[in-house]
């Protein structure tokens, strides 16, 4: 499950960063979408990993206090 959890943690990033390109890039007037500047040329794949990023945040919401060192076990409560 180590393995599941860096990749759905990187894929957060990836998302996270991307829609704050998105955000600041619509403010400033251009368009910083990153993902979609790579892979623009190949939409399915372009979705796909929007959808990749969408369920990582599912798994990472649903797993993280399993998997995290401050908040699983003795660390902080909620």
């Amino acid at each position: 499950m180590k393995g599941l959890h860096m990749v759905s943690w990187i894929l957060l990033i990836v998302g996270g960063l991307n829609w704050g390109l998105v955000g600041l890039g619509e403010f400033m007037g251009g368009n910083w979408n990153v993902v979609g500047m790579i892979l623009g040329s190949w939409p399915a794949v372009e979705w796909l990993v929007y959808i990749l990023v969408g369920l990582s945040a599912v798994y990472e919401v649903v797993t993280h206090k399993g998997n995290c060192k401050l908040c699983g076990g003795s660390g902080m409560s909620m």
